[in-house]
């Protein structure tokens, strides 16, 4: 068409229209603009434009209203006309219009079907399931071992995704959904699907069923608190291009989601017209596909539109994608930056006030204010919505184009305004890491602290200290730790070593904030096993791995460290921590510990010579789990939909679960070395992973068994708690659990007597429960039924 022939009705009210309008009056091809009902930003200002007072959902009076006014040109904003099919209105009296299908918006308006979509056409995304049944949802996430996202598959105004942090959150996430019907019919079917990690992107790309044009990569900022915090909104702010979304990694989106989607979209006969919004997550397994927008996001319409090059014409390519022709229509992208912040009423996304006035400034060049929840009042301009008005600019670099967008907030005042302060922080994060020419990478940029690291060794010291014995200095911070045996007063010794971790019970100490009792935990695991030798232990490392070092929770789970050592009277000389940004998330952690112990050549135990039949096998009571059997543990109460912060129902003590399980394992050291050096115990097995059946044998001779009668001694309710809820079978129990009993002990008939007592003084509960006798080597358990009764 001929230079100011266009006359076009865009319908919607917020600030993607506002944006919208904006950049269309600039073409020289677009003589009017209605918007309908628009926003006290397209009221006022706008050269070119005009608002109507026709809802955006009213089609027959919109189409009557296009045809009077010789309307050429219909650009529909918001996603709910789209889905609910004004394109076909239009289409059917010859009016293009810049927008899908019915059918095409369905990629929006049900996130069932376009998962199911992505499936078929073999683009990546995250695994999933889609659910019309509350009680299967509920199953289903109960039976994944990953954490997950929960999508009401119908619109929700952009608020419709949940993301739970654990199974207890995504129950309540579920319910809210689907029971409370927080979204309305939008929860009637929900997608399940797996929660990935990474950063997101949001690609914008023009389409007319066959060419697809992506515009710069932006990235949104969906939360309402900064720092990524607090409840989801439509969107706080925006910037552009994303550093992190590379040359190689737009190519890659384009090559296996872009294109792939439009001729999938084609071959199965709705094709996409319009602007297709894709939100993808990096993941280290390659880009993929969180969902499908049909329309222009929002910030992220006001952030990408201004790097349009001033000599590209927007109107012209609406048309060109309403025409089939795209692929006529040179998009030109300024260099640079955008950056956008909005700014929004007190208790948005919650109740909020509307009403308030709304004054602006004169704001710079290339610094823009768009109106989304404003209204005009009596000539004023007034606040409407939830997230009332934005301030975008452009400049070359990101911290110029953040710099003139908060200028813009400054301008603007209203009564309760609210905006972030940290907008593009990611981004400034990215180019960092990518560095420049002047000062290049630095290890910081890279992930890891050596500051905080340094931080956290001056921390520990005073721990490390706690636990200095004869024969070690007990000081960090050289090269290795040395260890004088004969300073320890060892003749002829042999050196034991012993190496384990605390497993996932780890994941307890993360999710409750608890981290200084599974260090005990790493020593526990390691000395209890030197022990069963008849060793004692001399030093203890540590190795302490984790994503982003937090002085603060490596320096208690390093004091625990010290407890157990202090417990097992073993030097802590050393160890090695370890930030390895990409191998873990930030806030994760895992541990392992290595001590090495002595023991004087003839006093190595199992003394398996002097077992006989009839020797007897002392338990000595456990404090609780330990540190294995933790798999089971949380499966049992995902299934029992108990949460770490709930009161722990097998104690009357006032704890809660999380910290009733992170009770330490006990270390039997300092109470079982005065009856080894006696020459008072025979063999000692450490009840870990496996239990009493597959522990105690291995300290057996060939030619005997250990007959155990489990119901002499009381199981602590805790064990008998799991073992009723999870409905676990008994034979599994004793396989799994130590199940009250943490250390056994085998002595001759007449010095139980004197162990009995010399371990009480010790501080250990101890049970007589069961004799060796001839036959196959192996833990035999007698009343194993009455167990747990």
């Amino acid at each position: 068409m001929s230079d100011s022939s266009l006359t076009i009705l865009l319908v919607g009210n917020g600030g993607r229209e506002h944006a919208l309008a904006w950049r269309l009056a600039q073409s020289p091809s677009v003589k009017t603009i209605y918007v309908a009902p628009g926003n006290g930003g397209t009221a006022n200002g706008l050269d070119k434009v005009q608002n109507i007072d026709i809802s955006s959902g009213d089609f027959p009076k919109l189409v009557e209203f296009a045809q009077k006014n010789d309307v050429n040109l219909v650009v529909p904003g918001p996603e709910q006309p789209l889905v609910d099919g004004i394109e076909t209105y239009f289409r059917k009296v010859g009016i293009p219009t810049f927008g899908p299908s019915a059918k095409a918006a369905v990629m929006e308006g049900s996130k069932t079907f376009s998962k199911d979509f992505m499936a078929k056409h073999n683009i990546p995304t995250a695994e999933f399931q889609n659910f019309t049944d509350y009680e299967k949802a509920k199953a289903y996430i109960a039976s994944v071992n990953h954490n997950v996202v929960i999508k009401a598959s119908g619109l929700a105004a952009g608020k419709g995704v949940l993301i739970p942090q654990n199974k207890e959150e995504a129950y309540a996430a579920l319910k809210e959904v689907m029971e409370d019907r927080a979204f309305g019919d939008a929860g009637d079917e929900v997608v399940i699907e797996e929660f990935l990690e990474g950063d997101e992107l949001s690609i914008l790309a023009f389409s007319d069923g066959y060419t697809i044009v992506d515009l710069p990569p932006a990235q949104d900022h969906k939360r309402i608190g900064e720092g990524d915090s607090g409840l989801n909104t439509g969107g706080m702010g925006a910037y552009a291009p994303a550093p992190i979304a590379t040359p190689k990694i737009l190519d890659e989106i384009r090559e296996t989601i872009l294109k792939p989607t439009i001729a999938g979209m084609r071959k199965d006969g709705f094709p996409f017209v319009g602007i297709l919004f894709t939100g993808i997550m990096l993941t280290k397994n390659g880009p993929k596909t969180l969902e499908y927008n049909v329309r222009f996001g929002d910030p992220e319409t006001q952030t990408v539109l201004p790097l349009l090059s001033k000599d590209t014409d927007l109107a012209q390519i609406f048309l060109a994608c309403a025409e089939g022709r795209l692929d006529s229509i040179d998009i030109k992208i300024s260099p640079g930056y955008a950056a956008t912040v909005v700014m929004s009423a007190a208790g948005y996304p919650e109740s909020y006030k509307k009403g308030d006035v709304i004054t602006v400034g004169q704001v710079s060049e290339n610094n823009y204010i768009f109106h989304a929840g404003t209204a005009i009042k009596d000539g004023k301009i007034v606040t409407a919505g939830g997230r009332v008005i934005a301030s975008s600019a452009t400049a070359p670099t990101l911290e110029g184009a953040l710099k003139l967008a908060y200028e813009g907030v400054d301008k603007v005042n209203f009564e309760g305004k609210y905006f972030r302060r940290d907008i593009a922080h990611r981004g400034l994060r990215d180019l960092k890491l990518m560095g420049d020419a002047q000062t290049g990478i630095t290890y910081a940029q890279a992930g890891v602290d050596v500051d905080e690291g340094n931080r956290f060794v001056e921390q520990i010291k005073a721990s490390v200290r706690s636990t200095k014995r004869p024969g070690a200095d007990a000081e960090i911070g050289g090269f290795g730790g040395i260890f004088d045996l004969k300073a320890a007063g060892y003749q002829d010794a042999l050196l034991v070593g012993a190496t384990d971790g605390v497993g996932t019970k780890l994941i307890i100490a993360q999710s409750t904030g608890i981290h200084n009792t599974v260090g005990i935990d790493l020593v526990a695991m390691s000395v209890n096993d030197l022990i069963v030798q008849g060793a004692e232990p001399l030093f203890f490392l540590d190795y302490f791995a984790c994503g982003k070092l937090d002085s603060k929770t490596a320096a208690d789970f390093v004091s625990g460290v010290a407890e157990g050592c202090v417990q097992s009277a073993c030097a802590l000389i050393g160890g090695e921590t370890a930030e390895m940004p990409g191998l873990y998330s930030e806030g994760d952690y895992d541990c392992n510990g290595t001590c090495v112990g002595a023991v004087e050549r003839t006093k190595v135990l199992p003394n398996l010579d002097a077992f006989a039949p009839g020797d007897v096998i002392l338990g000595l009571a456990s404090s609780g789990v330990h540190s294995n059997g933790f798999s089971l543990i949380r499966k049992i109460l995902e299934v029992s939909n108990l949460s770490y912060s709930d009161k722990a129902p097998w104690t009357s003590e006032n704890k809660t679960v999380g910290e009733s399980l992170l009770t330490p394992t006990r270390i039997y050291v300092k109470s079982l070395l005065p009856v080894i050096k006696k020459d008072l115990i025979l063999g000692l097995a450490n009840i870990t992973g496996g239990g009493l059946i597959e522990n105690v044998p291995r300290v057996l001779p060939k030619h005997l068994n250990a007959n155990i009668d489990v119901t002499s001694y009381q199981v602590p309710e805790l064990f008998k708690w799991f073992a009723n809820a999870g409905k676990v079978p008994v034979a599994d129990l004793g396989k799994t659990l130590n199940m009250g009993i943490g250390m056994i002990a085998i002595v001759k008939p007449e010095n139980v007597a004197a162990v009995t007592e010399e371990l009480t003084k010790g501080g250990e509960a101890v049970f007589e429960i069961g004799k060796l006798e001839a036959g196959e080597q192996k833990c035999v358990l007698t009343n194993i039924d009455n167990w747990i009764n």
